[in-house]
């Protein structure tokens, strides 16, 4: 069959599959779009019109107000014509006009009309469940704290994103010891600290000792609820040199901490993540430790960024823990190959998805040649959006079946898969293997 109709084919069959959402920040109390800056202020879109000029480049805070909304929206219309051709303002359009019927260029005198469209249809509570009707995604993953009241559970699964032990910050030099910090004062999970942070909060009690490390670890993973997450989700600073730490230098980094640099830094990461490793595979081997890899921290996002010697410290540390499963989002296109080949040769390592700067067409399509080619099916996850609302879950999903069905398509057409065998390893990767992988069915 050559190409063409493979891939009109598949992308009908494709488009059809009830996927897992693998990873997403939505709040069970506002699950589809609120507004207009939903939509059009997706922290991906953010940095599109900031590209292209416009006076903010920071996210915009959790619940805005009126002032807020309407300020960022009005400096950035002027930039859309700019973003016309990105892959996220063609998303941007794809949910205006197929779930709100708005097919007009977004002009200063008309974004009061389609914001109050988008906040009549929020109203309606069966409109989330429409979109993922229309989504065909089944489920979604998202964050603890977003839970809510529990409510939307049927649809709803939830990961551990808590505290960032192996995140850097830009010029901290002492950051995984304030996330410890941070989450010892609370008696339950909270969000996390943000990528990028200004200033400080004062913490109850500060780490000075080893024996205050071990305490405050201990409290993290006690007070985890397991019974109610999937998966923990934390991040990987490729600025990080990952090594084994006696206590005796990690002693000596504490007492160098008013003057730290990035040695005391590596070894405070490298410490905190060794034991929280040991602490999880001693009583929760069982739950995946997913963890996002590549996107180093700028003034207010990231940048993609891998080190070669991060790869060969990953490799030694997923060997190190062999009945933990470990699950990595990647921001990196050109490490990816070496990210395979490391899932070949360490049975407890998966990948997931596309993450943040991988979720593009063309690196997309690139990262599914690879895996296609290299990975067994159960060892990868074919899907998740990183969406705030569901509205760009819906966006997102078609970008990637599109890509997806365009992969099997050129597989087809070559005598590599059947049609049935194509449709059958897009089902595994876009429901079965995160059902497998994040034990839904339990």
């Amino acid at each position: 069959m050559d190409y063409r109709e493979a891939f009109r084919i598949l992308r009908r069959q494709v488009g059809g599959i009830d996927a897992i959402d693998a990873h997403t920040h939505l709040n069970a109390a506002h699950l589809a779009a609120r507004g207009l800056h939903d939509v059009l202020l997706y922290h991906m879109v953010i940095s599109d019109l900031y590209a292209a000029g416009c006076p903010s480049g920071a996210r915009l805070s959790e619940d805005p107000d009126d002032d807020e909304v309407t300020t960022r929206i009005e400096e950035a219309i002027p930039l859309l014509e700019h973003i016309q051709n990105t892959s996220c303002s063609w998303l941007m359009r794809t949910i205006l006009a197929d779930l709100y019927e708005w097919k007009e260029s977004i002009t200063l005198g008309n974004w009061r009309d389609l914001d109050a469209r988008i906040r009549r249809r929020r109203t309606d509570p069966d409109w989330p469940r429409e979109i993922l009707r229309r989504a065909h995604v089944l489920r979604l993953c998202t964050e603890l704290p977003l839970r809510g009241d529990g409510r939307h559970d049927d649809i709803l699964f939830y990961s551990l994103e808590w505290a960032f032990f192996t995140r850097n910050q830009w010029g901290v030099f002492d950051a995984p010891l304030y996330e410890l910090e941070h989450s010892w004062q609370f008696d339950k999970p909270v969000r996390p600290l943000p990528v990028t942070m200004s200033r400080r909060a004062p913490v109850r009690r500060r780490v000075a000792t080893v024996a205050d490390v071990k305490e405050a670890l201990a409290h993290y993973c006690r007070v985890i609820p397991w019974d109610q997450i999937v998966s923990t989700a934390h991040h990987v600073s490729t600025d990080m040199h990952y090594s084994l730490v006696s206590d005796e230098q990690m002693q000596k980094a504490l007492d160098r901490r008013d003057s730290a640099g990035p040695t005391e830094r590596d070894v405070y990461a490298s410490y905190l993540f060794e034991h929280l490793l040991r602490e999880l595979e001693k009583e929760h081997a069982d739950v995946p430790f997913q963890f996002s890899l590549a996107a180093e921290p700028l003034p207010f996002e990231t940048c993609s960024r891998l080190r070669q010697g991060t790869i060969r410290d990953l490799a030694e540390i997923i060997a190190r823990h062999p009945k933990m499963q470990f699950q990595c989002h990647l921001a990196s296109r050109q490490a990816h190959q070496s990210l395979c080949t490391l899932c070949r040769e360490l049975p407890n390592f998966s990948l997931v998805g596309y993450w943040w700067h991988n979720f593009f067409p063309g690196t997309i399509a690139q990262v599914l040649d690879e895996r296609l080619d290299m990975l067994p099916t159960n060892r990868q996850i074919g899907f998740f959006s990183d969406a705030y609302c569901l509205d760009w879950s819906y966006a997102k999903s078609i970008l990637v079946r599109t890509e997806t069905a365009k992969a099997l398509a050129c597989r087809v057409e070559r005598g590599q898969y059947t049609m049935e065998g194509a449709a059958e390893i897009a089902r595994r990767l876009l429901r079965n293997t995160p059902e497998h992988l994040l034990r839904l069915s339990r």
